[in-house]
């Protein structure tokens, strides 16, 4: 017999992204369709410990999907990596009479959700992450919106560049993933993108590009840095030491997580949120929500973590070719 599930709660966690609201409307307002009561959860796992526990109806919804950021908040919490911060995350769950929880977050969020399954807590999560680096899912809430707010804010550095003849390092976010780098090395049309499951740290190779391009006339140089390569103004000090072309340094940083979310991160939430929903009222528990091979799917969240996420050759072939 699958357990009747009559309250659900909804938590946002790790970084926030664009599209976590649609994620959060679309848990409550699915939930209330099912005549279930949905509490909302703010700050996180250090909420939860903290009890900051919320009834969420359609009203404490409305009005929020164009909005970025997440109306529940977000943080980090180090007690919920312990045991004893795990069980009393638990005990505040069955507390507030909360059977099943949706985690919006990324892989370490996940680890939470995962040990409060352990402990009988059924919970779901929903890959919530700038930085695409959730390995079972091929889209995560938010990396849309931040690649084209990285993008506009490039095509607006090589601007400038190209008017005052430099070589312009571009640092943008994604932790040690590359993704946002690639996608944005492409779309951007850079001369270089280090990505840091590629990079070789050879800087020589960057230099004698540069040279080479401006021999051929080229009036800019745009390199595309990811953070989890990181240094670009010391790279930038060191590349015009060695040129003697102006070089500098932007780093986009935490705007790539603002603004209103795109098209694409409004509706891919918002039919994750309303999976999530659908799987706790399954009785589904340590599950993770995916986007994959075109269709919305569910994986355990073992197994999930367990897999790995690369470049896809094919693709970085494309940027290597594109970039010459």
């Amino acid at each position: 017999m699958v357990k009747e599930i009559k309250t659900i709660g909804v938590l946002t966690s790790g970084g926030d992204a664009p599209g976590m609201n649609a994620a959060i409307r679309a848990v409550v307002r699915e939930a209330i369709g099912k005549e279930l009561n949905v509490k909302g959860i703010k700050r996180g796992y250090a909420g939860l410990l903290a009890e900051e526990i919320t009834d969420m109806g359609s009203r404490e919804v409305s009005d929020t999907i164009q909005r970025g950021g997440t109306i529940l908040q977000t943080a980090r919490c180090m007690d919920f990596t312990t045991e004893e911060g795990q069980r009393r995350g638990a005990e505040v769950c069955k507390k507030h009479g909360i059977e099943g929880v949706i985690v919006i977050g990324g892989d370490g969020s996940f680890r939470g959700a995962q040990k409060l399954a352990e402990y009988g807590v059924n919970t779901v999560g929903i890959p919530g992450t700038i930085d695409l680096d959730i390995s079972c899912s091929e889209y995560t809430i938010g990396f849309d919106t931040a690649v084209n707010t990285a993008m506009q804010a490039i095509d607006k550095v090589r601007d400038t560049s190209t008017s005052h003849e430099r070589c312009s390092i571009i640092e943008v976010m994604g932790r040690g993933a590359g993704y946002i780098a690639l996608w944005t090395g492409i779309a951007n049309g850079a001369e270089d993108i280090l990505l840091p499951e590629r990079y070789d740290y050879d800087e020589q190779k960057l230099v004698n590009h540069i040279i080479e391009n401006r021999k051929r006339g080229k009036k800019h140089h745009i390199i595309i840095n990811a953070e989890g390569i990181g240094h670009s103004v010391s790279m930038a000090k060191r590349i015009e030491a060695a040129t003697g072309i102006e070089t500098r340094a932007t780093i986009l940083g935490h705007m790539q997580r603002g603004g209103s979310p795109t098209c694409k991160d409004r509706v891919y939430a918002s039919i994750m949120g309303s999976y999530a929903v659908n799987l706790l009222c399954q009785g589904k528990t340590n599950r993770v929500v995916a986007y994959k091979n075109g269709d919305f799917v569910d994986f355990d969240i073992d197994e999930a973590l367990a897999m790995d996420k690369g470049i896809p050759e094919y693709q970085f072939e494309v940027c290597k070719n594109l970039s010459n």
